[in-house]
């Protein structure tokens, strides 16, 4: 299969749910539309800021349907499909193909967890060999799985197991490692960057794609990043690249899903609650998030870089 990389964002978007945790997919068309107008180029869907492992395979399948629909091939949908039943991800996978997602990803089983890079990638490789027709991406995310194995070394034995493997969704902090994943094989691979908070050093290294949580209501302001870097004006690009920092801030002060799923309704967009385990913030945490959100202008940066690349694209 000939890989098409990507440029720009994707943006990793949350669970949708009504007040008793049900699915309410009837927001997702809202969700992108408004992601379509924010300029991201994909959305990755039923990841970790999805609860992709908190939800039934059927309710999963059913979100990659209302997100596969709702898009109509103007942005890409890939599809989450990890699960720690090889069988079920396989499952997902098939119906990500049939349904009319543009790429598949996975995470590594969590709970039995693979010994070895060659391991590794006979797990991937049935998963992916599920949904022949589509790019598939290894999603590295050792803190979350507990699989740390290199993401080089996993390229190595997967490259010849896996015919439909595009790449890696790298969310790790190793940038040492990214940049070597990205020149393995003189760049053969599609390697994404999935650290929102060190956006501006992977572009220096050489990123050219990102997904990200905070890119589902703060993508206005990472590429207007990406714009200011590909303009050589690296100080003001850290300066933006700051603001989201003090941003993300807040989301390991609290909870990282519940609070961005509260800056999202203080943005417009009530997605619901969160399932267990999994818990909403307080009241109490809910005014203190919104007031640190105001002292840092959180609001004023967003709609400014909403504003300048609305401009540009007037003029353009």
């Amino acid at each position: 299969m000939k890989i098409k990389k990507i440029e720009g964002l994707l943006a990793a978007t949350f669970s949708t749910f009504d007040e008793n945790k049900a699915l309410k997919l009837e927001l997702v068309p809202q969700i992108v539309e408004k992601l379509i107008k924010d300029g991201v180029k994909g959305i990755f869907v039923g990841g970790t800021n999805g609860e992709g492992l908190s939800l039934t395979t059927d309710e999963r399948m059913k979100v990659t349907e209302a997100y596969v629909k709702a898009a109509g091939k103007r942005i890409l949908i890939f599809t989450h499909v990890g699960h720690s039943s090889i069988l079920e991800a396989c499952k997902l996978a098939a119906h990500a193909q049939q349904a009319g997602a543009d790429a598949i990803s996975a995470v590594s089983a969590f709970y039995f967890k693979p010994r070895s890079a060659a391991n590794l990638a006979d797990c991937m490789a049935l998963i992916a060999a599920a949904a022949p027709d589509l790019p598939f991406y290894y999603y590295h995310i050792p803190s979350v799985t507990g699989v740390a194995v290199s993401a080089i070394d996993f390229l190595e034995h997967a490259e010849n197991k896996i015919p439909n493997l595009a790449g890696i969704k790298y969310t790790a902090n190793t940038l040492h490692e990214y940049q070597d994943c990205l020149h393995y094989k003189n760049g053969k691979y599609d390697i994404l960057f999935g650290y929102d908070e060190l956006l501006l050093p992977a572009l220096a290294i050489g990123a050219k794609a990102a997904i990200g949580s905070t890119y589902s209501f703060a993508a206005p302001m990472y590429l207007q990043i990406i714009d200011l870097f590909r303009q050589q004006k690296l100080e003001e690009a850290a300066a933006l690249q700051f603001e989201c920092i003090k941003m993300i801030r807040a989301l390991v002060k609290y909870a990282p899903i519940p609070t961005q799923k509260q800056i999202l309704k203080l943005t417009g967009q009530d997605l619901g609650g969160c399932r267990l385990p999994l818990t909403e913030l307080s009241d109490g945490e809910c005014r203190e998030l919104e007031a640190y959100l105001n002292e840092i202008g959180f609001f004023q940066h967003l709609e400014k870089a909403r504003k300048t690349r609305s401009e540009q694209a007037l003029v353009a």
